[in-house]
């Protein structure tokens, strides 16, 4: 592959391309066109399956001489008029910010673009809707590209344009997989059919292998996990989930309505009831962490100076597995009281010294013994028991979330997100753990969540976003199912026997009965 360049080319490797030509409903007489044609692999696989009438545009003069129907000009300014019965392709992926000049002042000569988007909007979007314009009644568009529009606010107009104009046939998802060299990202290929009708579900192809996949299985099927998911629908969120798995997230969030509107529901969100911060950042975790050993040496000024830690490494379900302490020097000491007051903390950095004065300083003149941006600290100083996650999480072989119960004095370092109860929440620590742990909440934020390809991310938006189930205090059966909940929570922090991780998902349900909404 080419490393991209400017005109942000990722190149398509022959099986994906074969794989998707064969996805081609049409005659071999149909009129195909590629936007983007890069080497011309799909213009050969489109020759190898027997297609005679393809054209194509190549922005980069560099490449495609090998074709004759490949014309070296944008397809952004080309005629929309030009009508075609497939359109198939690898567009590139570049946002706005990336842009050259030249493709920025293009774009801003495009009707098409100045009537549907903006500079918040990528160069993928523009590709994709002048397709969909330049395709014949039941025309067909078949495009490998990665999936982050399908779901992004600036996409919205795109998206909307799709479902007013067409439907979805089938989408591959591939998530992770090793579709293009040095190439992290999630993929899908998609078949649109421009049309006036409509169909009710989409074929949704779930990727279940690892590594590149060979031509055979992608044609006969068996690297893909099949299931019918509902047709999109303008200006809702594009789900990649089944009739039943979408109730299901309906029901959650009927549960944690908290006004509703003719036009508008609201919900409970936990970031009105939490304060999130996102971890300590050190710059270097081996200079700070001490052992026990070496503890036993410290002063009593040294002492006062250690945090306990937790990093993601240590944190699951309810309960953290093990905790780690850390020198957290106060700011504005100078270095003659550094070397007076603290001497075995001198001798303890001295060995990293050098990696210490090359980490990232955040714009500061950053004393090698300090921490490079202490975020959050003050959030964490808070005297009150906390709950901690991994910023990220790869649910690729688990059903949950590793949202960890921490006492107070406990930091979360840099790969860790923490939550601290705000005045106005009356539900306790215990119950938000649980609820958080709980599969409901999991799989909305599967579906929900900052999500790329297998991993979650967990920073302070998306964690603020998680609707909330809170408790109507004037309700006698909530109250009591909070209070069991709270009990039962206590007990598996304390003794960590199943059971009451059990008792925990049937209260939940009995709670979740009780709102009417499941």
């Amino acid at each position: 592959m080419k490393e991209k360049n400017k005109y942000g080319q990722y190149f398509t490797e022959g099986v994906v391309a074969d794989f998707m030509v064969s996805l081609i409903s049409h005659d071999r007489e149909a009129a195909i066109l590629e936007p983007s044609c890069g080497k011309g692999v799909f213009l050969k696989m489109l020759q190898e399956h027997g297609f005679v009438r393809t054209s194509a545009y190549e922005i980069d003069t560099e490449l495609a001489h090998d074709f004759p129907q490949v014309r070296h000009e944008s397809f952004i300014s080309s005629p929309v008029y030009e009508k075609f019965d497939v359109i198939i392709g690898n567009p590139p992926y570049i946002r706005w910010k990336n842009l050259e000049q030249e493709l920025k002042d293009e774009l801003q000569q495009s009707p098409l673009w100045n009537k549907y988007f903006n500079s918040l909007c990528d160069y993928l979007f523009i590709f994709i809707l002048k397709s969909i314009e330049q395709l014949n009644e039941n025309g067909e568009l078949i495009f490998i590209c990665s999936d982050y529009w399908m779901n992004t606010t600036n996409s919205q107009t795109l998206r909307n344009y799709m479902c007013q104009n067409g439907y979805f046939e089938s989408i591959y998802h591939f998530k992770e997989a090793p579709l293009f060299e040095k190439v992290c990202a999630s993929f899908v290929i998609f078949k649109y059919i421009k049309s006036k009708e409509n169909r009710p579900t989409i074929s949704l192809y779930s990727y279940n292998k690892k590594g590149k996949p060979l031509l055979k299985e992608l044609q006969d099927g068996t690297c893909f996990n099949k299931q019918e998911i509902p047709q999109f629908q303008p200006y809702q969120r594009w789900l990649l989930a089944t009739q039943d798995a979408q109730n299901q997230l309906a029901c959650f969030e009927n549960a944690c309505i908290k006004q509703q509107g003719l036009f508008d529901t609201q919900l409970h969100r936990l970031g009105e009831y939490c304060d999130i911060g996102n971890g300590m950042v050190s710059g270097l975790d081996a200079a700070f962490k001490v052992n026990q050993n070496e503890e036993m040496q410290f002063n009593e000024a040294e002492r006062k100076c250690l945090i306990h830690v937790l990093k993601a490494k240590n944190l699951d379900r309810y309960n953290y597995t093990s905790t780690e302490k850390y020198i957290y020097m106060p700011s504005d000491i100078s270095q003659d009281e550094f070397t007076t007051v603290y001497p075995h903390f001198v001798s303890h950095f001295e060995s990293y010294v050098e990696g210490l004065n090359k980490r990232y300083s955040y714009g500061k003149d950053l004393p090698y013994w300090e921490f490079a941006f202490p975020r959050s600290k003050s959030l964490f100083e808070r005297q009150k028991p906390k709950i901690f996650i991994p910023c990220k999480e790869r649910i690729s072989h688990k059903n949950y979330f590793r949202f960890c119960y921490s006492p107070a004095g406990y930091y979360p370092l840099q790969d860790v997100t923490g939550i601290v109860l705000k005045q106005n929440c009356k539900e306790s620590i215990e119950y938000i753990l649980a609820y958080l742990n709980n599969e409901r909440v999991f799989n909305w934020l599967k579906y929900n969540g900052i999500v790329k390809g297998e991993i979650v991310e967990f920073s302070e938006a998306p964690i603020a976003n998680i609707p909330y189930l809170t408790i109507n205090w004037g309700n006698a059966e909530e109250v009591v199912l909070h209070e069991r909940i709270t009990k039962e929570t206590r007990l598996y922090l304390h003794d960590k026997d199943a059971k009451h991780r059990s008792t925990i998902n049937e209260l939940f349900n009995t709670l979740f009965y009780e709102k009417g909404r499941l």
